[in-house]
């Protein structure tokens, strides 16, 4: 979409590009745990200074400037495919 709008002779422009839904650490790692079966070594400490305590893109732009809209738009559904991706590669390394 991002290289059709520039052939068309849009201009360049920076853009975030997700669902505008945002997940703590805490609910990622759970995840991951859950559908990979797997701990995940996490280490909980307090926020670094200067760390946002919430931090989520607003996808507004690109989705008005590109028609973008995410395909993968719940928790559940993104580690799902990365997960895949990973034991893919994994396969591959073998």
């Amino acid at each position: 979409m991002a290289l059709r709008h520039l052939l068309n002779g849009g201009a360049s422009a920076r853009l975030n590009l997700g669902t505008g839904q945002g997940y703590s650490v805490r609910e990622v790692v759970h995840a991951i745990e859950s559908l990979s079966g797997r701990p995940v070594p996490a280490r909980e400490t307090s926020r670094r200074p200067g760390d946002p305590p919430v931090l989520v893109v607003n996808p507004a732009r690109g989705m008005q400037l590109l028609g973008w809209r995410p395909m993968h738009s719940n928790l559940e559904t993104i580690v799902k495919t990365g997960w895949r991706w990973h034991e893919a590669q994994d396969g591959r390394q073998r």
